[in-house]
């Protein structure tokens, strides 16, 4: 899917956003969880559940269509 993800990236000003944000989140997980950035628990699951539910909308975009 590496070619669709570029495609929608260049075209869809929408998908980039969340596929930016999806990599944010996904970093400040990865930071907390090699205990370069500390964060509380709650913290940490409220991101994995927002990076969830953006993996969900990207996937559900990936999948429509071309």
């Amino acid at each position: 899917m590496a070619d669709r993800i570029h495609e929608l990236k260049e075209a869809d000003a929408h998908f980039a956003r969340l596929a930016q944000e999806y990599y944010d989140i996904n970093r400040k997980i990865h930071r907390i969880e090699t205990d370069v950035e500390p964060a509380s628990d709650a913290f940490q699951n409220q991101l994995r559940r927002q990076r969830i539910s953006l993996k969900d909308e990207l996937y559900a975009m990936l999948k429509q269509p071309v």
